[in-house]
């Protein structure tokens, strides 16, 4: 069940980030928190377009929203990232591997003629 639960958190978190504005406005959150007002003024969509960018943020996890009198600021979640991370880890080993068998090749190749 957790593998599901991790691949369900993963898919959630590379759609997020298949956006170019949720790209943005995550760069945007990692120099401080943001409230949707403050996110609509520095980009060029509505506040409706910012809310709905953020709850697809949170819903993966890699912002997190409080409450501050009236303002719910976002801010990134340092941890967000992590099984993203490890999951390119695994593969960034195994294509680091298969490189180093083409440059053994290639070596060997080039030793030939």
């Amino acid at each position: 069940m957790k593998v599901q639960l991790d691949a369900e958190r993963l898919d959630a978190t590379f759609f997020a980030l298949s956006d170019p504005t949720r790209r943005a406005i995550l760069l945007q959150l990692a120099s401080g928190e943001a409230s949707v007002n403050e996110l609509t003024l520095r980009f060029s969509i509505s506040q409706p377009a910012i809310s709905r960018h953020l709850k697809v943020l949170e819903k993966a996890g890699l912002i997190r929203r409080s409450r501050d009198a009236q303002r719910r600021p976002a801010a990134l979640d340092p941890k967000s990232m992590e099984d993203v991370s490890a999951w390119l880890e695994r593969y960034r080993e195994s294509w680091e591997s298969a490189y180093q068998r083409l440059d053994n090749a290639m070596s060997e190749h080039m030793k030939g003629t």
